[in-house]
């Protein structure tokens, strides 16, 4: 299988920092205001572990991440062949302690993401995919093949969102989209684990700038499932470039109701 020893690199990595992380957890002292720019020694030290050790496997590779840390300092950040890691994504689930984090690894080939890797830590949930091998969850047993729901009609879909405040009024996609139901967490890793295992229809981000870590190995978990990613204007998604940034905002679905949101949120 193509990218077969690079969706194992990332699965080793995952898993080793995912142990660190529960460590870092345990005697970690919960933050109830915790801000979304909050960053951890976890954070840090995942990030480490991950980059090490996709280093020692491929040493020629380029390294994109989140973190400023000693062995991201060391390597190449642009190349046709990238490694694009959040350590932590979520923190503020991490440090809220909601158990709303994930653990995000993606490969990247030519400016396009063809494996990754959501780690769930606090829940074992695992959910991994290559270019043509399809989408898996493995959450504490045998690997099973997810795929995306068939909802149609987006008034019947169920939209993963950001946590949004009881006080406030709905966001601008629940607004927009009028879906049947809305789940919300932290975690983009998730809420795009979540859209691929037919959990959820759809994910909307209006954020006014991503990152490529932010959504390079949920993008392909959501492909592989056989769901679509773009921006909020339909346009496709490319990593590794000269900035990491994407401002703008993120669509992910199970593509039949890709073109309907497309059409709603303008």
């Amino acid at each position: 299988m193509e990218y077969e020893r690079e969706l194992t690199a990332a699965l080793e990595a995952a898993a080793t920092a995912g142990k660190v992380i529960l460590d870092h957890y345990a005697q970690f002292e919960a933050i109830a205001d915790a801000p979304a720019s909050i960053t951890t020694a976890a954070d840090r030290d995942s990030q480490e572990i991950i980059l090490n050790h996709l280093r020692a496997a491929f040493p020629a590779d380029a390294l994109r991440a989140e973190e400023q840390t000693p062995t991201l300092a060391e390597a190449p950040r642009i190349g046709r062949r990238l490694w694009v890691v959040d350590p932590i994504d979520g923190t503020r689930g991490f440090a809220r302690k909601n158990g709303e984090f994930s653990v995000m690894i993606a490969f990247v080939a030519d400016g396009e993401a063809v494996a990754g890797v959501v780690l769930e830590p606090a829940s074992g949930r695992c959910t991994y995919a290559a270019r043509g091998k399809g989408c898996w969850r493995r959450d504490g047993g045998e690997a099973v093949a997810v795929r995306v729901t068939t909802t149609a009609v987006l008034t019947d879909a169920t939209l993963t969102q950001s946590h949004s405040k009881p006080d406030k009024p709905p966001t601008t996609p629940v607004r927009l989209l009028r879906p049947r139901r809305v789940v919300e967490t932290y975690s983009a890793g998730i809420k795009l684990a979540q859209v691929a295992r037919g959990e959820a229809d759809l994910y909307v981000s209006t954020y006014d700038l991503m990152n490529d870590w932010d959504l390079a190995a949920g993008h392909v978990l959501v492909t592989e499932a056989g769901g679509r990613v773009s921006d909020l204007s339909g346009r496709p998604l490319r990593y590794g470039g000269d900035d990491p940034g994407h401002p703008g905002g993120l669509l992910a679905t199970n593509g039949v109701v890709h073109d309907a949101a497309i059409s709603e949120m303008k």
